[in-house]
């Protein structure tokens, strides 16, 4: 067999693919980065803000390969992974820290924050990354990230990526966010993974009722709580540890 290094010949054929975000997304990713440019006296990009933002969107969103997008724009592809990490320092930046989200939610009067962790699906990694992205629970690779949103759903905060396989109390736990919420004086819903990070007599994480084998639940344990968040939606299914 002759080894050839040569790519094969050809015609390179670009074809156009749907990206399912907003026009005000682009818009608040272009405005971004025209700041930023100007901020650091440097206006000059080899294609205008909004198609950098949709390019960085595409990676973002459809994982699309570097190389194949560097290709159908006429870019090299070290210039789109600068254009990526670039833009996501630049969210980065503007993302609120965990205290400030929740003194803000406490001054608007609210009085609980629902707490999840949630896996990002990302390709196959190479080497000893491998293993630690792949989430059990899942059955596949990804990122993991621990998010907290209003009592309506709305995201304030969300964690940094850390392994597939990170479980969600060992998250809470690294964030400490027993204490951010102590001091903010709020409360959190979450489901029973986060059973274990508080402690029982001073609870602020309320969770559902664990049954085992051994221990089955009460009616009362299985009972919903009476009010759901908001008030006008489908009753939740979480019940009180109180």
């Amino acid at each position: 067999m002759t080894k050839i290094d040569e790519p094969a010949k050809g015609v390179s054929l670009v074809y156009q693919c749907k990206l399912n975000v907003s026009t005000r997304t682009i818009a608040y990713l272009a405005d971004l980065l025209r700041s930023h440019l100007k901020a650091i006296g440097s206006p000059f990009r080899s294609l205008p803000p909004g198609r950098i933002a949709v390019l960085v969107l595409a990676m973002l969103r459809h994982d699309q390969r570097l190389l194949d997008l560097a290709g159908g724009n006429g870019v090299p592809e070290s210039t789109l992974r600068r254009w990526r990490d670039e833009m996501i320092g630049l969210l980065a930046a503007r993302a609120p820290r965990l205290d400030r989200a929740l003194r803000k939610i406490a001054r608007q009067g609210g009085q609980v924050v629902l707490v999840d962790g949630t896996l990002i699906p990302t390709q196959r990694r190479t080497g000893a990354d491998d293993r630690r992205n792949y989430s059990g629970k899942h059955h596949r690779h990804g990122l993991h990230f621990l998010a907290l949103t209003d009592e309506r759903g709305k995201l304030i905060w969300i964690s940094a990526a850390r392994p597939g396989r990170t479980h969600d109390a060992t998250v809470a736990r690294h964030d400490k966010i027993v204490e951010h919420l102590k001091a903010a004086g709020l409360g959190a819903l979450a489901d029973l993974g986060f059973i274990g990070v508080d402690k029982p007599d001073d609870l602020v994480i309320v969770t559902g009722y664990k049954s085992t084998r051994w221990r089955k639940l009460t009616p009362g344990q299985r009972s919903r709580p009476t009010r759901s968040w908001p008030p006008d939606a489908p009753r939740s299914n979480t019940a009180s540890r109180t």
